[in-house]
């Protein structure tokens, strides 16, 4: 039965190094599972691989989207299967690697065709509670349906979410199988002590500094690039447009970066314990599960 790997895990744990190895080794090519990466000219903010890197090794869904452009997760899993059908042509093993866990989920789930915007619905929910609060979201719910409004705390924002989508769905999801379900998988998620991770998540936040992010956001904005656009919800570059407004120092701009992935990795790790047949290792047992998986 033809392999496939699944490697996610939480932001700076290793993985995207890990697969490279893992790709170099094994005559393999990857698929990128971030919902950032696959946005051209965010490039630095989504720690995109170097371009020497992704000239040896052959990566597939990054930079396929205009950032006007919005994304979802159907459109992620019929890209994935295309590029899985393609890799496998060339007698190669495809590396699904990325910390995007709905990505993940539906790949090895299946996913619910109509339910697909709701999803980037929660999402969108999500990041408003985040930037400005869980009163903006209940406020949202209070428009829709004030007698459902009034039913629910505003601080119940998996409920007010909840309760929005089925003000804002017409009808019932079919149920799509998972397209690994003929494939023998590996799934792992790679984790790491807090305290190592959080010091890595620093550190990455200001290399990123270092080779340019400011300047990058701030010609993406020149560009046309806006609050609105799905691209710009993600950690790394939402919080530039209030410092490019005068709200915001440099200083209080980086420690948000650093503060919004901190509490990004807290979020992934609860949700990697929700996806099936995931194994959570740290990186070193992982590479070793991986090469057992590999040579067997």
């Amino acid at each position: 039965m033809t392999k496939i790997l699944i490697i996610t895990g939480l932001t700076g744990s290793g993985k995207s190094s890990l697969a490279v190895d893992i790709a170099k080794k094994y005559n393999g090519e990857i698929i990128s599972a971030d919902s950032v990466q696959i946005y051209k000219g965010l490039d630095i903010g989504s720690a995109k691989e170097t371009k020497e890197t992704m000239s040896k090794i052959c990566h597939h869904l990054i930079d396929i989207k205009e950032f006007s452009e919005t994304y979802n997760v159907g459109e992620f899993i019929e890209d994935c299967k295309f590029a899985i059908n393609k890799i496998i042509k060339k007698g190669k093993l495809p590396i699904i690697v990325g910390g995007t866990g709905l990505y993940v989920k539906a790949l090895l789930e299946g996913y619910s065709l109509g339910s697909t915007s709701n999803l980037d619905l929660r999402k969108k929910y999500e990041d408003m509670a985040e930037n400005e609060g869980k009163q903006a979201v209940w406020d949202v719910l209070n428009k829709l349906n004030p007698t459902k409004a009034k039913s629910v705390h505003y601080n119940n924002l998996k409920r007010v979410i909840r309760y929005i989508e089925l003000e804002q769905t017409d009808c019932a999801p079919t149920k799509i199988e998972s397209i690994l379900k003929n494939y023998k998988t590996l799934n792992i998620g790679i984790t790491a002590e807090r305290e190592l991770i959080y010091n890595r998540i620093n550190n990455r936040v200001d290399e990123m500094i270092n080779l340019g992010l400011e300047e990058e956001v701030k010609n993406l904005i020149k560009n046309g690039a806006k609050r609105e656009h799905q691209a710009f919800n993600s950690i790394g570059y939402k919080e530039w447009f209030d410092y490019f407004e005068g709200k915001t120092n440099k200083e209080e701009t980086i420690n948000l970066i650093k503060q919004h992935t901190r509490n990004y990795c807290k979020r992934q790790l609860t949700f990697l314990k929700t996806i099936p047949n995931l194994e959570l290792l740290d990186i070193k047992t992982a590479r070793e599960r991986i090469e057992e998986f590999i040579n067997d």
